[in-house]
């Protein structure tokens, strides 16, 4: 299979479980689906292609000489190819959208309307630290009002 269609289907998979996310009522079984099949899909796409760039099994470029995390053009080495670039995409879909899902399930027990956790999750889907940056600033008072901070 082509890296672009991997990058297409990671995408497209994503974002499905992100407008359930911010779109649909949140029920236990979304929840579950969202960190069952949407991330934890997602997670298993990453090992597994991890696993055959850094083997060099395939795309030899983005896994071949020089590539390593202790260096800057280690990392470059790796991201130099389509499959590198695909492997560190489907990462971030990953981690952006366990990132979306805990500030959903924090807003939603801190009695947050998700009028104000929408901005928030798209923003967190779109440049995940900002997102969570954002989510750790408002969250921050009311945590403290109620008197613990977790």
């Amino acid at each position: 299979m082509a890296w672009e269609t991997l990058f297409g289907i990671a995408n497209v998979w994503a974002m499905i479980w992100w407008a359930g996310l911010i779109l649909a009522p949140r029920w236990p079984a979304l929840l579950s689906g969202v960190l069952f099949a949407g991330i934890g899909l997602l997670c298993l796409a990453y090992a597994v292609l991890f696993g055959l760039i850094l083997s060099g099994s395939v795309d030899p470029v983005g896994g071949g000489g020089g590539a390593n995390f202790t260096t800057i053009s280690g990392v470059q080495a790796i991201f130099a190819s389509q499959g590198g670039a695909v492997v560190g995409w489907v990462h971030y879909l990953a981690f952006d959208l366990f990132v979306g899902l805990w500030i959903a399930r924090d807003a939603d027990a801190k009695g947050f309307s998700r009028l104000l956790q929408a901005p928030i999750l798209l923003a967190t889907f779109m440049a995940g630290p900002v997102g969570l940056l954002l989510w750790l600033a408002i969250r921050e008072r009311r945590a403290r009002q109620a008197g613990r901070w977790q």
